[in-house]
């Protein structure tokens, strides 16, 4: 249970430059940096070890950074918010910080920087090395349960081993993530905390979230699954060209889970299924050279044969394509280039890459990220109402806030 209260019995006595709640992609960044500006820190950490999501990111193979980040890619209140962090830690510094430490990137698609002969475990050592080497502590299996202020400082209360433990401080921050993936101990500590400090709020979401299909086109669906399109998948907002994954439930695969963190439950989402062609034009060549040709003919060359059959419920894919009508026709345009869905919900947070909305930049500095009401708290990170994009992105605004926060413990 968290408690933020007034302290008067702050002795002065400081046990580090800065207490660091949370120790993933942001928390551990921010140690690292603060350890080359000569600052000491101790981390405190929820769970077994650290970098626990970053351990699982990309399938255990970590998509540390995106060539083509910038503010453009990223949801916020406040789309100017990130441009601070972005311009005084670029990605130009993430790829030459994980080179000088062994890591080298290889891009594998639309800008998406992998380790190239090296994993996840190789990216989470390159901070724990280093920390190690700094004397940066990082104590895992401690919960805070308290944090006091009075004009001096802050007093950090948590438990670890079933001891209660308090640590001293000017600074505290919080790198705790967002909401996702509650099995790798994600926690709602900074939300809770931002609450009882006053702090505004962003509405909170799952994001980068595969979506359901529920009613009479949830079998549809499901007979699908496993089959892959690349396709734009778009709405009012946006579009993005990518694969889309049929599953059982519903839809995943990068476009969904793209689209997903711009979806509101009731929206309908429009599915071009052949991006940059026209398939009416596609069907009236067929005509010419081969009007004999079954439609499905034409479709397996561009899906799979489970997916042109799925089309029947739709389309006339066993018919000859010299004998189509121009009702057909023009119900064939429309079922392959404006294919609509309206899914019933998303996954939710079990299955979400990370979280929406979070704590109003407006209550923050965008150039420290200090808490404008409480001097010397920061938060950094996923808790933020700052959102990226699939591939790479948030471990680039993880990697930029909590270096910003560094210059200034």
């Amino acid at each position: 249970m968290l408690i933020l209260h007034k302290n008067n019995n702050i002795n002065g006595l400081m046990d580090a430059d800065a207490i660091i709640i949370g120790a993933g992609a942001c928390g551990l960044m921010c140690a690292v940096q603060a350890g080359f500006l000569g600052k000491k820190v101790i981390l405190l950490e929820k769970g077994a070890q650290p970098g626990a999501k970053i351990l699982i990111s990309g399938g255990g193979r970590c998509n540390y950074t995106n060539l083509f980040a910038s503010d453009e890619q990223f949801i916020s209140g406040n789309k100017h918010f990130m441009k601070s962090a972005f311009t005084q830690w670029t990605v130009e510094d993430t790829i030459n910080f994980f080179e000088t430490y062994g890591i080298t990137g290889k891009e594998k698609t639309l800008g998406q920087l992998f380790p190239d002969d090296k994993n996840a475990k190789d990216v989470v050592e390159v901070f724990t090395g280093l920390c190690r080497d700094m004397d940066q502590q990082i104590r895992c299996g401690a919960e805070v349960t308290d944090i006091s202020a009075n004009g001096e400082g802050y007093v950090v209360s948590y438990t670890k081993g079933g001891k209660s433990i308090q640590l001293q401080s000017n600074k505290v921050v919080i790198t705790t993530g967002g909401l996702p993936i509650p099995k790798m101990g994600a926690t709602d500590f900074a939300l809770r905390l931002a609450r009882k400090l006053g702090l505004k709020l962003v509405e909170t979401a799952p994001a980068l979230v595969p979506l359901t299909i529920t009613g009479k086109d949830e079998e549809w669906y499901a007979r699908l699954s496993g089959n892959t399109v690349f396709c734009e998948v778009s709405n009012d907002q946006i579009s993005f060209e990518e694969n889309l994954l049929f599953t059982h439930w519903g839809l995943s695969g990068p476009s969904i889970l793209q689209i997903s963190s711009y979806w509101r439950k009731g929206e309908t989402i429009n599915i071009d299924l052949l991006p940059g062609q026209n398939i009416s034009e596609l069907v009236e060549q067929e005509r010419s050279h081969q009007g004999k040709n079954l439609l499905s003919t034409l479709f397996n060359r561009f899906y799979t044969r489970k997916f042109t059959e799925a089309m029947s419920k739709f389309l006339p894919v066993d018919k000859p394509v010299a004998d189509l009508t121009k009702a057909e026709m023009e119900l064939i345009h429309n079922t392959i280039h404006l294919f609509k869905v309206k899914p019933a919900g998303d996954k939710g947070y079990d299955k979400a890459e990370v979280m929406r909305g979070g704590i109003d930049t407006n209550e923050l500095s965008s150039k420290t990220m200090e808490c404008k009401k409480m001097p010397g708290l920061y938060f950094g990170g996923e808790c933020v109402d700052v959102t990226g994009w699939l591939g790479g992105y948030n471990f680039q605004w993880a990697w930029a806030s909590g270096y910003v926060i560094a210059q200034v413990l």
